[in-house]
Formats: C-alpha cells, sequence, structure tokens
C-alpha cells in the first residue's frame, strides 16, 4: 500500500507540472483568433504637405517667332550714267547730306563748249527770224522764209535742252536726304555707265521684313504689335506695329511676307541687320495654371485637383494643354476656373491622398522661403 501510494503521488505531481505548457499553448491559439489592435498601416495616414495655385482666367497673346532683315527707309547706290573723270567730290564718309544735294561731279568741259556753241547759234538763228519777220510785217519777205526760221530757233533751242540734260548727267545728286556710304572714289578717277560712286540710305526709319507661315493670314492685319530683338544690341527691346502684307504667298515655303517699320532716332539700326521678331497675337482669355503642375502619364497630360473636405485630398485628372509661355501653360479642357491644384509636391500623393495645403500661388523665387518654413514647423511639432 505504501508502495502504490508513492507512485500514484509521484504520477499525479508529473500531470501538474505539465498541465501549464498545454493551458499556455491553447491560448496563445485563441489568441490568435480574436481580433488585436490595428496595424500601422491601417491607421489614419498624416495629410501631405504641398504647395497648390488656383487656376485663372488670364489673357493669353500667342507669340509668333520670326527671323527678319533690316531695309533701309530709302536706299539707293548712285552710279554713272556716262563715261568721265571725277573732277570733284562734295561729300565724306558717312555725311548727313540733303535732297537734291549734288554728291560727285565729272568732267563737263566738253559739253560746256557744246552748250556755248548751240547758244550762239541760237542767237544767230533767232537774228534771222527777227529779220524775217519784220520782212512779213511789211510784205516784203515771203512766208516760207519766215517759218523755216522759226523752225531753227526751235531747233536749236531742243539741242540746247539735250545738251542741258548730258550736262546735268555729270553731277550727281542726293535723290532725297539720308546718310552716305563709304567713299570709294577719287578725284581724277575715271568712271564708266554702272559705276558705283556711292551709297545713299535714310535711316530715321527702318524697315523689318519677316515671314510667317500662311496659316496664321486670318489674324494678320496691319497694326498688330511686335517686338524685336537684335544680337548686337542684346539689352535693348525695339517695339513696332506691322504696317504691310505681303500680296503673295510663297508656293514653296507657304509663307508670307509682313513688313513693320521701327524708328531708328539715333541711328542704331542698319540695315542688313538680323532681327528675332515675336508677333503678337490678339490677345484672348484662357485659363492658365503653372507649368510645374503638370504631371506626364504616357502620352497624357494630368494634374492632381486639390478636393475640398476634412481634410482636403487629391484626385488625379486628366488635361488637355494649349500655348505655353513661361512657366505657365493653356489650359484647354479638364479644369474649370478657381478650382485648387498642387504645383510642388506631385512626387509624393497619390490617388485619395489627404494634403495640406501650405502655400498658394507661390511665385518660384519663393518656393525656397516657403519649404524652409514648412520644415521648421514640422521639426518643432516633433520636438514637442
Amino acid at each position: 500500500m505504501t508502495t502504490n501510494s508513492a507512485a500514484r503521488e509521484r504520477f499525479t505531481l508529473g500531470r501538474e507540472t505539465r498541465l501549464p505548457p498545454l493551458l499556455a499553448l491553447a491560448l496563445c491559439a485563441i489568441a490568435t483568433w480574436l481580433p488585436g489592435p490595428p496595424p500601422a498601416s491601417a491607421q489614419e495616414t498624416p495629410p501631405v504637405a504641398v504647395i497648390g495655385a488656383t487656376v485663372m482666367a488670364s489673357t493669353w497673346q500667342d507669340p509668333v517667332e520670326a527671323l527678319g532683315t533690316l531695309r533701309a527707309d530709302e536706299s539707293v547706290t548712285l552710279s554713272s550714267t556716262l563715261t568721265g573723270t571725277v573732277s570733284a567730290l562734295n561729300f565724306e564718309d558717312g555725311d548727313e547730306v540733303a535732297a537734291n544735294q549734288w554728291l560727285v561731279q565729272l568732267d563737263d568741259a566738253q559739253a560746256q563748249a557744246e552748250l556755248r556753241a548751240a547758244q550762239a547759234l541760237l542767237g544767230q538763228r533767232r537774228s534771222a527770224l527777227n529779220r524775217a519777220q519784220q520782212l512779213q510785217d511789211r510784205n516784203l519777205g515771203v512766208r516760207a522764209t519766215l517759218e523755216d526760221n522759226a523752225a531753227l530757233v526751235k531747233q536749236s533751242e531742243a539741242e540746247i535742252d539735250a545738251i542741258r540734260a548730258r550736262l546735268a548727267d555729270h553731277r550727281l545728286q542726293a535723290p532725297f536726304a539720308g546718310t552716305v556710304g563709304l567713299r570709294e572714289i577719287s578725284v581724277g578717277a575715271l568712271v564708266t555707265p554702272g559705276t558705283e560712286l556711292v551709297t545713299l540710305d535714310k535711316l530715321d526709319t527702318m524697315k523689318l521684313d519677316f515671314t510667317v507661315p500662311a496659316t496664321l493670314l486670318s489674324v494678320l492685319h496691319p497694326g498688330l504689335t511686335l517686338s524685336a530683338t537684335t544680337p548686337s544690341y542684346p539689352d535693348q527691346v525695339f517695339r513696332a506695329e506691322v504696317a504691310t502684307l505681303g500680296t503673295r504667298i510663297d508656293p514653296i515655303s507657304r509663307s508670307l511676307v509682313v513688313r513693320a517699320n521701327l524708328p531708328n532716332p539715333d541711328g542704331r539700326l542698319l540695315p542688313g541687320m538680323l532681327m528675332e521678331v515675336q508677333l503678337n497675337q490678339p490677345a484672348r482669355e484662357a485659363l492658365t495654371i503653372p507649368e510645374s503642375a503638370l504631371v506626364p502619364d504616357g502620352e497624357r497630360q494630368t494634374v492632381w485637383l486639390i478636393e475640398p473636405g476634412q481634410p482636403a485630398h487629391v484626385t488625379r485628372r486628366e488635361v488637355t494643354t494649349g500655348e505655353r509661355r513661361q512657366g505657365e501653360v493653356e489650359i484647354i479642357a479638364g479644369l474649370d476656373g478657381g478650382q485648387r491644384i498642387v504645383t510642388h509636391g506631385t512626387l509624393k500623393v497619390r490617388e485619395g491622398d489627404p494634403v495640406e495645403l501650405v502655400a498658394e500661388n507661390v511665385g518660384e523665387g519663393d518656393i525656397r522661403d516657403v519649404l524652409e518654413r514648412q520644415r521648421r514647423a514640422t521639426e518643432s511639432r516633433a520636438s514637442d
């Protein structure tokens, strides 16, 4: 009896020592079935700090860029119409000359002698005409003799006019007021018909000729404003208006020549100078957003639209864009005026994310200050 009681006592003690591990295993299994605290990913997502802008209607002008060439308002190259020797010059390089001022004189000694001879002959024939007229008045002369003398007088007068015209060709005059070019001839030089003697340009107003596509013919008209720049004066912008449209379209380039008049009171612009032209089409109203708000998605353009709420959240919206200018893009479809979009922070948000608008309609130069203030605010909340 004593032996059996001892064995039963040992068996009972062994069972009591093995029960706690089994009970712990059962409790663990039950714990896995019971709902626990929500995981970290299921907790509320903090708003993403972004910078936004408001879709606004603004005045938009579609610029047309072109290359143009300057021409003088009036320009001519004076040349000789006969063979002769230069006897005098009445200008220096770059002189301002008046209209009808003579510039080059050719030797006209022979023509002057011919003129004196013709004038002497004219005097003789007029005397003969006077004597014939006196005889005719007394009925002593023949009518035919009077008529012959009158014809000879007219012939001499015509010869004198021809000689004087030749004499005028010996002296080259400025057809208009302007600026002469470099002097390429000297006194004593022999010139022939077609020899270029001097250039003359009227530079107070310059003609700017440039070409634009014929597809813009419907919006082109005199009076359109334009601005022009040249590498010669990179810091200066010259402004003018369209003066004339060409009457023909080039069949190869399908372009039209447009001319504008540029004031040139100080004479800085010269003929032949290259100009970069920006022609402003008529102004129109258009919805615009900052170009930084665009998020390319393949061949599409999208933006992050800020939907109002508590808190505000973002949705992706496809848009159709139009023309662009520095820092801005025209929106043709997809947005309405007054809506808000994300301009900075587009890479941090996803569809439906809550957002915190920390700044709105901020210029590019102020972005750094906004980000620095946001960083300090974040660090202050973390320390609290």
